[in-house]
């Protein structure tokens, strides 16, 4: 076996403290528990979410936290109608953008004009788009780019943190 095996290289050892260095001062953002208000009378105390919200709920749109897969019954759901934040009732979806995406979750292809907005999550480390009630600020989903025409958007989001309204 050759000496050179054995020992680490000077460029070895050199990235490898870099990268020890770096790895070690350099830790993700933490995400904050649900975001901000648009509208101050939405800005509500936790007990006053805590009140309002069944516990999954709340865990969802105030904790950010994320139901199981293949629970909600949203995911079957069929009629023509409009999905509301379950926090603050603002509509958010029409069932026309709906399409089963296979993911266990409700998915839509495109929200309500202005119903929604977006932030950076890192909470798996690498970046991904989590999107809100652009009212209350309630957590909903993520967004991703793999979706169906026109957008090529997925909106996955929590069942629990959806109220649907039948058309008529």
């Amino acid at each position: 076996m050759p000496v050179s095996a054995v020992y680490l290289s000077r460029r070895s050892l050199l990235l490898g403290s870099i990268a020890g260095v770096f790895g070690s001062s350099w830790w993700p953002r933490p995400v904050l528990a649900a975001s901000k208000a648009a509208d101050a009378t939405w800005d509500l105390t936790t007990e006053q979410w805590r009140q309002r919200l069944s516990t999954e709920a709340y865990d969802v749109l105030r904790n950010e936290g994320t139901e199981r897969p293949f629970t909600s019954s949203l995911n079957a759901e069929k009629r023509s109608g409009t999905y509301h934040c379950a926090g603050c009732d603002q509509p958010l979806f029409s069932s026309e953008a709906k399409f089963d995406s296979g993911t266990g979750w409700p998915s839509f292809w495109q929200p309500l004009q202005g119903a929604i907005a977006t932030k950076v999550d890192f909470k798996l480390i690498i970046p991904r788009t989590e999107y809100h009630c652009s009212r209350c600020g309630g957590h909903q989903g993520h967004v991703f780019n793999d979706g169906p025409r026109p957008t090529g958007k997925r909106y996955c989001n929590n069942g629990v943190a959806l109220v649907f309204l039948p058309a008529g």
